[in-house]
């Protein structure tokens, strides 16, 4: 027993001095992550779109429509290109990429307003960006709102009309509605992935090079050793950084702990795996070049399965980063209860075990017999 404790320990720690002394696996594993923790959320740190140019088509030029136009001058959202009575050319101003929207003032928007007609204000935007038809929409529909209210309390004893009560959106995890609270909880598990799969291939590959045939105890020293390194990386990412980037975060503590070895056990097995048919480490360089798009397109983040053919769905459903994206938003992001995810993290140990399993016997038996 002190023995097979002995040995564990001295290849445990032989795992970690092989990873320091190789530059290559060394920054895959440990200073790429802390790396990515400021890469990425710097990238979105304005979090969403400013100033979007638009035009305003004014036909009426009239009180109200001056109203309006000084109202959408005071959003951030939206900053006015040109005021024209012109439709034809706003329409030209959006097709030539000058503006990403039109606003139209109708000539008989006055009189709209008093008899409480339906319709009146148009508003045309370039669907060639989402995220700033969104920006401009929500900045528009604003200013036009109290404008128009303003209004109305001027004819209120002339006219039986009311204004439709608003709607006021109240996002329920991502607060601010921004893109980077959106998108770095969901790449961080990713990053955490890809890391191990390329860091831990390299080094597995360039033990097989020496024609390594691990016993049982150094196999699970180093499943040991990279479950430490990646549980340490998913804390960083899902503590520090969350907090030092205001992203939402701690939904369910407790759960978070649970799933990370988990999942990160999922991912050890995934690689121990797949190294296993490397030839040289540069393999693993090859399989990240073209794994990880496609991995966060499947995971239902930049596109909702149920958007997907059924196939994509069932083959995004059996990735383990599928799970894990979606189990540490739910966890991180939405504070679900932990039995609401533990289909997940069934799931992902279920694999788990069978991925060491046939690693482990790819490793040393399949070797031995080749």
């Amino acid at each position: 027993m002190k023995n097979s404790t002995k040995d564990f320990l001295y290849f445990y720690f032989k795992t970690f001095k092989d990873i320091v002394r190789n530059s290559s696996i060394f920054t895959t594993l440990v200073l790429s992550v802390i790396l990515y923790s400021f890469f990425y959320p710097t990238a979105y740190k304005a979090e969403h779109a400013e100033s979007l140019p638009i035009v305003i088509v004014d036909e009426e030029q009239s009180l109200i429509t001056s109203k309006i136009i000084g109202e959408v001058s005071k959003s951030p959202n939206v900053k006015i290109k040109a005021v024209t009575g012109n439709f034809a050319e706003a329409e030209m101003m959006v097709k030539t990429q000058q503006a990403d929207g039109i606003l139209l003032l109708p000539e008989n928007l006055s009189n709209s307003v008093r008899r409480g007609e339906v319709g009146g204000v148009g508003l045309y935007l370039s669907a060639a960006y989402f995220l700033r038809t969104k920006q401009i929409g929500l900045g528009l529909a604003t200013s036009i709102e109290n404008a128009i209210a303003e209004q109305m309390q001027k004819f209120g004893n002339i006219s039986h009309f009311t204004p439709a009560l608003s709607v006021h959106q109240i996002p329920l995890f991502n607060t601010i509605s921004g893109y980077g609270s959106y998108i770095f909880p969901a790449i961080a598990p990713l990053i955490i992935h890809q890391t191990i799969v390329l860091g831990l291939s390299m080094l597995i590959a360039g033990y097989r090079l020496q024609n390594w045939r691990p016993s049982k105890t150094e196999f699970f020293a180093i499943f040991s050793a990279i479950l430490t390194i990646g549980c340490l990386g998913c804390f960083y990412l899902f503590g520090f950084t969350f907090w030092f980037y205001d992203y939402p975060h701690g939904g369910n503590f407790f759960g978070m702990l649970i799933g990370v070895p988990i999942f990160i056990s999922c991912v050890i097995g995934l690689t121990m795996l797949i190294a296993s048919y490397f030839d040289m480490p540069e393999r693993a360089g090859h399989v990240i070049v073209f794994t990880s798009i496609p991995l966060f397109l499947l995971s239902g983040t930049a596109w909702p399965h149920s958007a997907m053919p059924e196939w994509m769905q069932w083959l995004g459903n059996i990735l383990p980063s599928t799970q894990g994206i979606q189990m540490f938003i739910q966890l991180n992001q939405m504070g679900v209860p932990l039995n609401i995810v533990i289909p997940k993290l069934i799931y992902l140990a279920t694999v788990a075990a069978i991925l060491l399993a046939w690693g482990y016997f790819r490793l040393t038996y399949a070797h031995k017999k080749s």
